[in-house]
């Protein structure tokens, strides 16, 4: 008894020790994470201004080229002896090619009397800004497609399927059925009707013909990182078949995701 009595206030000394380790180890790896967030954010924000002052540098060169062709009534040929000269200047830079000149001057023109768009192209990558202004027409499909690539940080090869997939229009024109007037409030309504798409395009599953509920959702679940970025903005993925009580009665949703702009679940 004895030997177990001096034992015990031991064995309290060992579990206050590895208690006192493992806050130690949590605290050091949320410092850890801490400082990888800052350097995550201080990378990013090196990039976008990179990038920034890339987009700037291109529009300056575009308007300079409108207005010396302007004063000097200088034709086409001018735009190709001065990508000569610069790759000649600059022979480790590959921006300055004939083609991404004529570039710069239509994006240039394109965007010049647009005071949002203006501001907006410096967001994106130029890849990007040159996919959207190559293959989208109008004013409020290109604000439309710039700010998704700014919000949604989506990939070249995501835009290229979005717009080939028309996802201005089946998100903007189409009609929407629904009831968020009715139990959100105003100001929430109309984020959920401006983040929630009207119609959904499936093609990246290859189903040709109706399937069970079942088996879609199997498919979705396989496909769920071109789902989430098909559902629309800020959409997370919480589970399937997600178990919720009410009372003494379960229920399963067959999809649940967290929208981080509308601070809501979606079922």
């Amino acid at each position: 008894m004895g030997v177990i009595m001096g034992h015990r206030p031991l064995k309290k000394g060992i579990r206050k020790k590895e208690k006192a380790y493992i806050q130690k180890q949590n605290n050091y790896t949320n410092f850890l994470e801490e400082i990888k967030t800052t350097i995550s954010k201080a990378k990013l924000q090196v990039v976008r201004t990179v990038n920034k002052q890339l987009i700037s540098l291109y529009w300056n060169i575009g308007s300079i080229i409108v207005s010396r062709q302007a004063e000097y009534k200088w034709g086409k040929s001018v735009v190709e002896q001065l990508a000569k000269d610069l790759h000649y200047e600059y022979p480790d830079i590959k921006g300055f090619s004939a083609r991404n000149l004529w570039d710069m001057r239509r994006f240039y023109m394109v965007y010049k009397d647009d005071k949002f768009l203006r501001q907006a192209v410096a967001e994106i990558p130029w890849s990007h800004n040159l996919m959207i202004l190559n293959m989208v027409k109008t004013v409020q499909e290109r604000k439309y497609y710039i700010r998704a690539v700014k919000k949604m940080g989506w990939t070249r090869n995501v835009l290229l399927n979005q717009i080939k997939a028309d996802a201005y229009k089946r998100h903007k024109l189409m009609p929407k059925t629904h009831n968020f007037a009715k139990v959100l409030p105003v100001h929430l309504a109309e984020q959920a009707d401006e983040t929630i798409k009207s119609e959904y395009n499936m093609e990246f599953l290859g189903i040709a013909r109706p399937v069970l509920e079942k088996k879609l959702e199997k498919r979705l679940l396989e496909k769920i990182k071109h789902f989430i970025l098909e559902l629309g903005y800020g959409f997370t993925f919480i589970g399937n078949q997600y178990c919720l009580k009410i009372s003494d009665k379960e229920y399963y949703i067959d999809l649940l995701f967290f929208n981080r702009k509308l601070k809501s679940l979606v079922v």
